[in-house]
């Protein structure tokens, strides 16, 4: 089973990510823009996505994605980590959010390595 602390110890496997707690959550950051967040009880995360392609993403699958009312005019959408394959899938998708964010020359220079095996969270300082 994925756990909150599966998406702290891949976020910040990723070049240039720190954490901030924001809004009381714990949130990662890419040159300073926001990729994803772990709102409320850490049974769910938050990921940037292209807003045109979310009703597509979330009819597919809406056990595992959703968009809450009041990020309706965002461009994120709500994963549930329970519904979700594996620690492969978790990368991917928290991935994909990071090269959103992320300037074209890190995104482009990174090579990914896969969510390696699972371990127990190391602790991680965090930046306010």
């Amino acid at each position: 089973m994925l756990h909150a602390d599966d998406i702290r110890r891949i976020a910040l496997s990723l070049p240039n990510t720190v954490e901030k707690e924001l809004w009381g959550h714990p949130t990662f950051h890419v040159a300073g823009r926001m990729f994803v967040t772990v709102p409320g009880d850490g049974t769910s995360f938050a990921v940037r996505y292209p807003k045109h392609e979310r009703h597509e993403l979330i009819a597919s699958d809406p056990d595992r994605f959703w968009v809450p009312p009041h990020e309706a005019n965002s461009s994120w959408v709500r994963a549930r980590l329970a519904a979700l394959d594996g620690l492969d899938e978790l990368y991917d998708i928290l991935l994909d959010s990071w090269q959103q964010a992320a300037p074209a020359q890190i995104a482009e220079a990174y090579v990914p390595t896969g969510p390696g095996p699972q371990q127990p969270p190391a602790e991680h300082p965090r930046r306010s």
